[in-house]
């Protein structure tokens, strides 16, 4: 996907801007990058304008040594981006970190009109499993940082058929050439979130997506966070663990522009009258008549 750049404190953010219509930003996981929307955009685009930022510290994004990865510090960073762009409401769609910044935005008083929150992290819940190793005893290497990577998606992930050598190398490629900013990213998955964002406020629709065996935030807290937001629905993805984007994105990415058509845009679904299938042979169970 192609990016631009635009300056923001502590450094550039590369993001896609892609389509046009009422704006939909797509915030995604720790340690990955905007790169796990790529299935996503394409359908979204069709009907909305598509930003999806790399944060601070990842994908294309710079990654200065000593700038703060915390979610609070990432949400301020996205407000600016999209004040530079002109953004007015906007639907926010946010995995794991991704999450707690789409909240943090909403609780700071962006337009958000909506929110779609996938395994996202809340309550000062973080999936902690995920930053086991951030810290090697060596120093950072390009062959370390790799299989660092490549440890986090099989821990993250349930659905290891899916764990391919392209997606290893996807989501290493934005550190091989800074091996230390892999692991800044991933050590910043430490348990520092804010006891919030506590979402009693939102009162805009909110579908929570989480995955029915991940083993990071447990389908117990995406229960909590339901809860806890009145207007919130909340679905169960069986079979799948953390990094919904890259286990299901085939099922997750109709059913999330599905909702937003609904209840973003409020838009009366693509198909008026009946939808006729012709027979263009008399079918097996119907007798013969000569």
């Amino acid at each position: 996907m192609p990016k631009r750049r635009a300056r923001v404190s502590g450094g550039d953010l590369a993001y896609v801007d892609e389509g046009e219509g009422p704006a939909v930003v797509l915030l995604h996981a720790y340690p990955l990058s905007s790169s796990s929307w790529r299935q996503f955009v394409p359908m979204f685009a069709g009907r909305f304008r598509v930003i999806a930022p790399d944060l601070l510290g990842a994908g294309g994004s710079a990654k200065p040594a000593d700038e703060p990865l915390d979610v609070g510090s990432q949400a301020a960073r996205v407000a600016e981006l999209l004040d530079g762009l002109a953004v007015g409401g906007f639907a926010a769609v946010g995995e794991g970190h991704g999450g707690g910044v789409a909240q943090l935005l909403a609780l700071a008083g962006a337009r958000v009109e909506a929110m779609v929150l996938l395994t996202s992290v809340c309550f000062g819940l973080e999936p902690l499993g995920l930053s086991a190793g951030a810290r090697p005893a060596a120093a950072p290497t390009t062959p370390l940082v790799h299989e660092a990577i490549r440890r986090v998606l099989r821990t993250g992930m349930r659905r290891h058929e899916r764990l391919t050598e392209d997606l290893v190398a996807e989501h290493a490629r934005p550190f091989l050439d800074d091996p230390a900013a892999g692991f800044r990213l991933m050590g910043a998955i430490d348990g520092s979130a804010p006891a919030g964002p506590e979402p009693e406020g939102f009162d805009f629709p909110v579908l929570v997506m989480w995955g029915e065996d991940d083993a990071c935030l447990p389908p117990a807290a995406a229960e909590r966070l339901n809860d806890a937001i009145a207007t919130s629905s909340l679905g169960l993805l069986p079979g799948c663990g953390h990094f919904l984007t890259e286990e299901a994105p085939e099922t997750l990415a109709p059913m999330v522009a599905e909702y937003l058509r609904a209840r973003y845009l409020k838009a009366p679904h693509g198909h008026e009258g009946v939808v006729t299938i012709p027979l263009g042979r008399r079918p097996p169970w119907e007798g013969d008549d000569g």
